[in-house]
């Protein structure tokens, strides 16, 4: 019996899940959208992404048998032979058996990679990532790629030489847990804990009380406490200082931190992408290159492409879709 060239794609976020059906020509045909509501514990999350994927295959006008395979991409450290999410702290999950799990629930073969791999690989095959000389197929070009994605908290993805690079302890490209400020307090010395959306609005909560008329406080319906991008992105356009200070502050550290990466690996695409980027756009990434420019070495790494992400919420769909259909034909695509 032939394999289905169905396979589906789910996203999940600590804040949000996407979930897409994907034919063969790589073409959202079907979707849905939830809540990850990870407090409510991992049986509810399960049950939840098992919900939406059957909506988005009733979008689709297709069952779950119609599926050759699904791709799921979560946050944290994940051990991707197994299937096993090691720890991923926004979902609460350590040691956590995803793969198995979902493969019970589906009955189909099921698999599973970092968030962020995910969303880098579906930049890298069809969005704002693509090398030059990629093929019409999509699969086994060369060319290398750094990954950042900027929302609850801070997630990153290497491809090397055409591939998802993994790395022996399957981390690789972990760009949020950067220190930064080694001697800081707890929750205050990584790239995560000052870029983050979760990080930005610790930090204007803690000088809030030195801006009593910040405009933080109407677009937060008078609570002043930031819960999402779009309020950030409402604070930031309606010109609050405090807002503009962490905001611009937090893209200066991340350009730092990118600038680094790049030192080290020498790739010439840097992709930014999630929540806080799409929210607040150009200026802001326009503000993570000038810091980058600055300390990157040697400077013909200035040269380097930092670029928003072109797929957007389809990003990590297609990315999960891409590796499980990978998986299907027996062909990896990470090493």
């Amino acid at each position: 019996m032939a394999k289905s060239p169905l396979v589906v794609g789910i996203d999940l976020g600590g804040t949000n899940m996407q979930i897409g059906v994907v034919d063969a020509r790589n073409k959202l045909i079907g979707r849905s959208g939830k809540k990850t509501k990870a407090k409510e514990g991992a049986k509810a999350v399960i049950d939840r992404i098992v919900r939406g994927t059957e909506e988005a295959c009733e979008d689709a006008g297709v069952t779950l048998k119609d599926l050759g395979a699904v791709g799921i991409a979560a946050p944290g450290a994940i051990d991707i032979p197994r299937g096993v999410v090691l720890e991923a702290p926004n979902l609460r999950w350590y040691d956590f058996p995803l793969r198995e799990v979902l493969q019970k629930r589906f009955k189909r073969p099921v698999v599973v990679d970092n968030d962020v791999n995910g969303a880098v690989w579906g930049e890298f095959c069809l969005g704002a990532a693509q090398p030059h000389d990629k093929n019409p197929a999509n699969e086994f070009c060369k060319g290398d790629a750094l990954g950042v994605w900027v929302g609850t908290g801070v997630g990153g993805g290497l491809v090397i030489d055409g591939k998802l690079f993994y790395g022996e302890f399957f981390t690789a490209g972990e760009v949020g847990w950067t220190t930064l400020f080694p001697h800081g307090k707890k929750g205050r010395r990584t790239v995560e804990d000052f870029c983050s959306r979760t990080g930005i609005a610790r930090s204007i909560s803690l000088r809030l009380k030195d801006y009593p008329k910040s405009k933080i406080y109407d677009a937060t319906d008078g609570t002043g406490e930031i819960t999402g991008s779009k309020q950030l992105s409402k604070a930031y356009r309606a010109g609050d200082k405090l807002t503009r200070e962490v905001v611009h502050e937090s893209a200066e550290l991340l350009g730092i931190a990118i600038a680094s990466f790049v030192t080290v690996l020498a790739v010439d695409t840097v992709v930014i992408g999630g929540g806080v980027t799409e929210a607040l756009g150009k200026p802001y990434l326009k503000r993570i290159r000038k810091a980058f420019r600055k300390f990157v070495f040697p400077k013909r790494c200035a040269d380097a492409r930092l670029v928003m992400t072109a797929l957007k919420d389809n990003a990590g769909i297609f990315g999960a879709a891409l590796l499980a259909r990978a998986a299907l034909r027996g062909a990896p695509a990470g090493r």
